[in-house]
């Protein structure tokens, strides 16, 4: 038996990356999985490859009224939620001279707003002793240049989920962060600078590493399944950093 056996999961942005990883995870493991996407076609795509009992909705997390659609379509296909991760974000770099109101807001929208209210259409949905899992970055601990609006995110997310650990220790359900370090993973191919600049930034962040390479999506998975799993039944109001530990020295 699977440690997510019948568990209801939500997983936003599960069609590419950490995401889909995580989606295949939870679904080897026995979960029921209502994941999300921008895409109609890539959501078309992941689907012919995955096995189990999933439900793939068209919904973007930056817009309030997905969020509550996708809450909405899991509650009518499977009932009670068990499980809800938050993974779904945008990183666009920009010198903090340069940026500009589209910049600022399409993070924030994605990335704190949407959680956020994801979060509140999912509350009233949430099994008491079920878990709320946040995807932050160790980018708002270390002071990248150029990425000042989508550390703020991070930021803002992390302390967020605090807050709503504490709001929600009555009910026994846990709320948790992972934080990524450099991943390979689209969003590198969307963060809107040149290829050039892309393949720099990246050997500059392997070089920092301890273990000198990029994380795979897997093994970001690989700690999310924990934190949804009763193997993490007392783990509540973290945030784990898997970053080959980039982030600690």
């Amino acid at each position: 038996m699977g440690k997510l056996q019948n568990k209801v999961a939500v997983v936003t942005g599960g069609n590419s990356g950490i995401g889909l990883a995580t989606v295949k995870q939870f679904l080897n493991e026995g979960a029921k999985v209502v994941f999300s996407g921008r895409r109609q076609e890539a959501l078309d795509a992941v689907s012919k490859e995955l096995n189990g009992d999933f439900t793939a909705v068209l919904a973007d997390q930056s817009k309030t009224g997905d969020n509550q659609k996708l809450i909405d379509a899991a509650v009518e296909k499977y009932g009670k939620i068990d499980i809800l991760f938050a993974n779904a974000g945008v990183a666009y770099f920009t010198p903090a001279e340069q940026i500009d109101e589209d910049h600022f807001d399409s993070q924030f929208n994605t990335n704190i707003k949407g959680p956020a209210f994801l979060s509140k259409a999912a509350i009233p949905q949430l099994n008491d002793g079920g878990t709320i899992i946040f995807n932050t970055s160790i980018v708002h601990q270390k002071g990248f240049e150029g990425a000042a609006i989508y550390s703020a995110t991070k930021g803002a997310l992390r302390a967020y989920a605090r807050v709503l650990t504490n709001e929600l220790k009555d009910r026994k359900i846990r709320v948790n962060a992972i934080a990524p370090g450099p991943i390979e993973t689209p969003i590198y191919s969307k963060i809107g600078m040149p290829e050039e600049a892309v393949n720099e930034m990246g050997a500059s962040f392997a070089s920092q590493n301890p273990l000198k390479r990029f994380g795979s999506s897997e093994e970001i998975a690989n700690a999310v399944t924990f934190l949804a799993s009763d193997e993490a039944s007392y783990v509540n109001g973290i945030e784990l950093e898997v970053d080959g530990g980039m982030s600690q020295i």
